[in-house]
């Protein structure tokens, strides 16, 4: 069984230790895995892999914009959150699917790869990077976990409405020569309407249910 929870816009210390408290009672047999979707205020988060080479932002003005740079235990290098880009916090039991953190991965980025192909965008991943791209060149979601006694916390972050300008504040995942875009900013490319947040969150738990129950 999963559960499905929506934390809304939450500050990001509070969402890692709401996700700490439940990827416990997961591991012990009292929660069932859960999917959460939330969105953070701008945060910049290097992950265990990451180096801090990779912000661009002099330190003197992260306070100056309220912008956090918050050291976790995921997987993966820096990366930025902001509201209008939906997170999705994965904290399953892999006991009860599968006990492969590979195959996990790429079943995270076929259900985003489904989810934004509902809404008229070609995903796909690039060979040697977790996530899910556009024309191999623009980075639209990136994924990063951390897994103990098979049970996952931390997830994706898939670009919706964010603003991406303050993606130059980072080397986003520390790839030099990528894009990264959004939802929005490939349907204005294709001339196609806006689509909210919760549309796009909607469409996206249809398919992990798809794909986990």
């Amino acid at each position: 069984m999963l559960n499905i929870e929506d934390w809304g816009l939450i500050d990001y210390h509070d969402a890692w230790e709401r996700q700490r408290y439940l990827q416990g009672r997961i591991q012990v047999g009292a929660a069932n895995s859960t999917l959460v979707f939330c969105q953070h205020p701008s945060v910049i988060t290097v992950g265990k892999d990451g180096s801090r080479d990779n912000i661009l932002l002099p330190q003197s003005q992260w306070n100056e914009r309220g912008i956090e740079v918050v050291h976790v235990n995921r997987g993966g290098d820096v990366t930025l959150h902001n509201p209008g880009q939906l997170i999705g916090y994965t904290l399953f039991r892999l006991s009860d699917f599968r006990e492969d953190l590979h195959w996990f991965l790429r079943e995270i980025e076929e259900c985003i790869i489904e989810t934004i192909a509902e809404f008229g965008l070609e995903g796909s991943r690039l060979d040697g990077f977790t996530g899910v791209w556009l024309e191999h060149c623009r980075k639209i979601c990136a994924i990063g976990i951390h897994c103990a006694r098979w049970v996952t916390a931390h997830g994706f972050a898939l670009n919706v409405t964010n603003d991406l300008r303050e993606f130059s504040y980072i080397i986003p995942c520390g790839i030099h020569d990528k894009e990264v875009t959004s939802v929005e900013s490939e349907r204005m490319r294709k001339s196609l309407p806006p689509v909210s947040l919760h549309e796009v969150q909607t469409v996206c738990a249809q398919r992990f249910i798809q794909h986990f129950v």
